[in-house]
């Protein structure tokens, strides 16, 4: 893990390849969710050469947080880093709630795609039912995010507290109502041990982070999906409560350029699991 100081004093907490390349692709974790959860994509990326740096957003494990900012508020910390490491073209790949980050980066003049793993659609449309076929735990925790800040933050200290300090033998239960048969299946071993520990780097020190992605994700977003210019792929399961595949269905629909890759069968988590080779081979093809 690295720290980044923005224009603006803010630290960006940040994990990095440290391959020798002008080329990269940026991640962006889901809500609630840590830098570290990339790691393994970061390796499989140096194998072909690519530079590869995952994020952790304000207000996550120790990037400082940005108050007020919007989903668009991400595309000026993203280009500061990039101007740093002599970047020049780049692709974003943002999971869950990252999906609208990495969409927003689209518009950095050196983006040149990006793809989205269950990525969240946009709230108060009228042709989105955001909550519809979501677990409970998400209608819940949107209701109070509707309340405003100080209702959203008291209901993750009352109901996420047990998150600040999952292990991997817990996290399968404390994702509750949100996760599948898909889900409960890859979540195991090793890989549910790094999901715990990813959860806990993100939210140990405070719900920050978590606060604010709720709060930008029922507003607007701070960019138009149909200005959109570059490639978007869009991966999505049907056994997803956490973010049902009509959202993705319906940014195939609002965003020019997108094309849906819709997999049956596949969870909100297995999604990045079983296809994480053909994700990382369509941003190689991106960034050709």
């Amino acid at each position: 893990m690295t720290q980044f100081k923005l224009h603006d004093g803010r630290e960006l907490q940040f994990l990095d390849n440290e391959c020798d390349s002008n080329s990269a692709v940026v991640f962006h974790h889901g809500t609630p969710g840590h830098s570290s959860m990339w790691h393994p994509w970061l390796t499989s990326l140096g194998s072909f050469g690519i530079r590869a740096f995952a994020i952790s957003r304000p207000g996550y494990g120790e990037s400082t947080r940005n108050i007020g900012r919007t989903v668009s508020s991400i595309t000026a910390d993203v280009s500061e880093l990039l101007n740093f490491f002599g970047i020049e073209k780049f692709v974003s790949i943002g999971w869950s709630g990252g999906g609208p980050h990495s969409l927003a980066t689209t518009f950095e003049a050196r983006n040149v795609g990006a793809i989205t793993l269950a990525g969240v659609g946009a709230y108060g449309v009228p042709d989105l039912n955001f909550l519809a076929g979501m677990g409970q735990e998400n209608h819940d925790e949107f209701a109070a995010a509707l309340e405003g800040e100080d209702v959203i933050r008291k209901w993750l200290i009352t109901n996420a507290s047990a998150m600040q300090k999952v292990s991997g033998d817990e996290i399968r239960e404390a994702f509750g109502g949100l996760i599948g048969v898909a889900d409960k299946l890859v979540l195991e071993g090793v890989y549910a041990e790094e999901m715990a520990a990813s959860m806990r780097a993100g939210i140990e020190e405070s719900f920050d982070g978590w606060v604010d992605d709720d709060l930008v994700f029922i507003q607007d977003w701070g960019f138009k999906l149909a200005e959109i210019t570059k490639p978007v792929h869009l991966w999505q399961g049907d056994d997803d409560f956490m973010v049902p595949h009509a959202h993705s269905f319906w940014l195939e629909k609002h965003i020019p350029t997108a094309k849906l890759r819709f997999i049956p069968g596949e969870g909100h988590i297995s999604l990045g699991v079983n296809y994480q080779e053909e994700i990382i081979n369509q941003a190689v093809e991106l960034l050709k």
